[in-house]
């Protein structure tokens, strides 16, 4: 069988996006793996599949480069948003989608000839956030630990520059206090507004971007008094704008979504 796919990325971290209702695959996990290699696959940073949902108006199922299952990705909800608007599968420009982690509200951004160049996440709220200590034998000793849906672990250094993330990403990610491994991500306070930040995501490895890495990242900072208010979270591969609203708690996420290629690949 032959399966259409889209490559796409939001602000670097790129997914190969299916259309599940038209091409229903059994075995996602073992296309994840084979798929994602950059040699011998597609390459990417996983597999994301779009399918229909009776909660909302399309669901999103998300596969890791190692074939397991993620419960939410900002980036990949923001292709997502791009994706069924400019392939025809619906004209709203607010679209509820259905994730392991919640319905996600999606606000599309389109242009003058109907492109969708940006889109807007609801995030919902960041919880329990606090702070942790991390104990003898890892190269940090503490950090701040928040909820984005999935977990994550926030470090803040002087300089992210200097972080040896192929050494301390595979670390920290298997900590004891995170069972189910966890996703770091070390950041570096430029100014009450703009932080820079690097991240490891669980399953994936090094990866450009992580949506809910940078909403984690702005709860994490406002919450210990690093910055306030809007904030603009600059990664690898581009920037995202993050704003904690202090009336309902909920965090709103705004960043590009860019479509990289299509093709078509034989199973």
């Amino acid at each position: 069988m032959k399966v259409r796919f889209t490559k796409m990325h939001g602000a670097g971290n790129d997914y190969i996006y299916v259309n599940a209702m038209q091409y229903p695959l059994g075995n996602p996990e073992e296309l994840a793996v084979a798929w994602s290699r950059p040699h011998t696959g597609i390459g990417s940073d996983g597999l994301v599949l779009v399918g229909a949902s009776e909660k909302g108006d399309f669901s999103m199922r998300i596969f890791n480069a190692d074939g397991s299952e993620a419960k939410m990705c900002g980036n990949a909800c923001r292709c997502i948003g791009k994706y069924v608007y400019e392939h025809g599968l619906t004209d709203k420009t607010t679209v509820r989608l259905d994730t392991l982690s919640g319905i996600k509200v999606l606000t599309l951004h389109p242009d003058g000839q109907n492109q969708v160049a940006s889109v807007t996440v609801d995030m919902g709220e960041p919880l329990d956030i606090h702070p942790v200590t991390l104990g003898n034998g890892y190269p940090y000793g503490s950090g701040t630990a928040v909820s984005m849906g999935n977990p994550h672990l926030v470090i803040f250094v002087n300089d992210v520059a200097e972080v040896n993330l192929p050494e301390a990403g595979p670390l920290l990610e298997r900590h004891p206090l995170f069972p189910d491994r966890v996703n770091v991500e070390f950041a570096q306070v430029i100014d009450r507004c703009n932080i820079r930040m690097r991240v490891w995501e669980r399953g994936s490895g090094i990866t450009q971007a992580c949506g809910t890495g940078a909403c984690a990242t702005a709860a994490a900072a406002v919450r210990t008094g690093r910055c306030q208010g809007p904030t603009a979270v600059e990664m690898d591969g581009g920037t995202l704008l993050m704003h904690w609203d202090e009336a309902d708690g909920r965090m709103k996420m705004t960043g590009p979504a860019v479509q990289v290629f299509e093709g078509e690949i034989e199973i």
